[in-house]
């Protein structure tokens, strides 16, 4: 079976913002066109996660888009959501693998060439790669990466390519140009004036570039 890797993965998260909830953001999210919608949040308990991934599992499927849990593997069991993030100090992917099966999407994480085909070897089904220009979004691990090593990543990978980190109207067109599969964002939609309109505008600028190189 295929699995359905989207272009724009837009993460929710209440921390760049107080105005919008999860499940908010991912309904004007997905109405911009967002394809894959990713649950992040550090702050909540166990229980209080699984309602709010309960919520956001029934408005991603009712609108047909994918829901990646971040990190957390057994919230993503819980609601059996379509699939996990995990990033360095998650779960090995082996092993997220033998508890959600063959059929969940797993996203490796990955700042170094090395880390990202190690992630690839260990069976992801998708890389992000990041952090691409400086943010304020997440935890950073060393310099921005910047898209001339994205697009080293690119070319050595077979699997698709999310960029992560700093992403935003005014510089996504170079990370395109890096070759990438597609792009993922926090504060370019979640904490835009209009999260909707901004999805609107990166995922428009996505189709245009796929039209580009199926064109060439």
């Amino acid at each position: 079976m295929m699995k359905r890797i989207g272009h724009l993965h837009v993460l929710t998260d209440e921390t760049v913002q107080s105005r919008f909830t999860h499940v908010e953001l991912a309904e004007m999210a997905i109405a911009g066109g967002a394809d894959t919608i990713q649950f992040r949040e550090k702050n909540r308990s166990t229980g209080e996660l699984i309602a709010i991934a309960e919520s956001l599992r029934r408005t991603c499927r009712a609108r047909n888009v994918p829901l990646i849990i971040n990190d957390r593997v057994d919230i993503a069991l819980a609601v059996d959501a379509d699939g996990v993030h995990l990033g360095q100090r998650d779960l090995p992917v082996p092993v997220a693998r033998e508890i959600l099966g063959p059929t969940k999407i797993i996203g490796g994480t990955a700042a170094t060439l090395d880390e990202a085909i190690a992630a690839e070897r260990e069976g992801a089904d998708y890389l992000g790669f990041g952090h691409i220009y400086p943010t304020a979004s997440k935890q950073k691990r060393g310099a921005p990466k910047g898209p001339e090593a994205l697009a080293e990543v690119c070319r050595a990978l077979s699997i698709p390519v999310i960029a992560i980190g700093g992403i935003d109207r005014e510089n996504f067109l170079p990370v395109l140009d890096a070759g990438v599969w597609g792009i993922a964002v926090i504060a370019a939609v979640c904490a835009a004036a209009n999260p909707t309109l901004a999805a609107r505008e990166l995922k428009n600028g996505i189709d245009s570039k796929f039209k580009e190189r199926s064109e060439s």
